[in-house]
């Protein structure tokens, strides 16, 4: 479902490396981690995030230390998140008997996400200028 999704390309350029960010990011998993996952630096990690296109070896290497398809990568844009989502929870094509009732709003989900991300970049700040008070 999530490759019919992401089945168009769109009008314009993918960031691979913000998609890698992305779902790194959803996943809960800091670039030291995917590093040493996939045998490379934390450094090296934060140069293919800001790569717009990566090769199929690198790609390949992180879409399986993710556990996810290496297309979701090459594919993945805000408007495909969007369809997604919309498809997900709007979906009627199962069977007339669907009657299914969520149980949370998927922009309460969205939200919680975008929380802890905007808590996990204002503790970054903190160290950041703990880190530049000791170096003065």
């Amino acid at each position: 479902m999530i490759m019919e999704a992401l089945g168009t390309v769109p009008q314009y350029k993918i960031h691979q490396g913000r998609n890698v960010k992305r779902f790194r990011e959803l996943f809960g998993i800091k670039q030291e981690v995917l590093a040493e996952e996939i045998g490379l630096s934390q450094q090296t990690i934060s140069r293919i995030e800001s790569q717009e296109e990566l090769d199929d070896a690198t790609l390949n290497k992180i879409a399986k230390a993710l556990k996810i398809p290496a297309e979701a990568i090459k594919n993945f844009t805000d408007e495909a998140t969007m369809n997604f989502i919309a498809n997900t929870f709007n979906d009627t094509s199962i069977g007339a008997n669907n009657n299914c009732t969520l149980t949370f709003n998927p922009i309460d989900k969205i939200t919680e996400l975008y929380e802890r991300l905007l808590k996990t970049e204002q503790e970054k700040v903190v160290m950041l200028q703990e880190v530049l008070r000791d170096k003065k």
